[in-house]
């Protein structure tokens, strides 16, 4: 019972982050951003939303955990859940050795 308790509570870390004291979570932030970046369109169309989403993301993510994992690029994939030759190509991608 206790793994499933760790492995809930770093999930739930994951999905949220504390700021003053107080826990927000990661779906707000998202929210909270796409809002500002609607508003900032002052009624022009936005384009290419998803891959810029992705961008913004999967960089600072890839960084972090390729960071947790001391730079085993096979720990972060099996962290990320992604397979190993995908997450390579991805580093090369953005430009972040490894």
């Amino acid at each position: 019972m206790a793994p499933r308790k760790k492995t809930r509570s770093r999930r739930d870390a994951v999905r949220s982050a504390t700021i003053n004291g107080r826990s927000i979570p990661l779906r707000t932030h998202t929210e909270q951003a796409l809002d500002s970046y609607f508003t900032s369109l002052n009624g022009h169309r936005p384009g290419h939303l998803y891959d810029l989403v992705m961008r913004e993301v999967e960089e600072p993510l890839f960084r972090a955990v390729l960071g947790y994992a001391e730079g085993n690029q096979s720990r972060a994939a099996d962290i990320l859940g992604i397979n190993r030759g995908t997450l390579r190509k991805k580093l090369k991608n953005y430009g972040i050795s490894g």
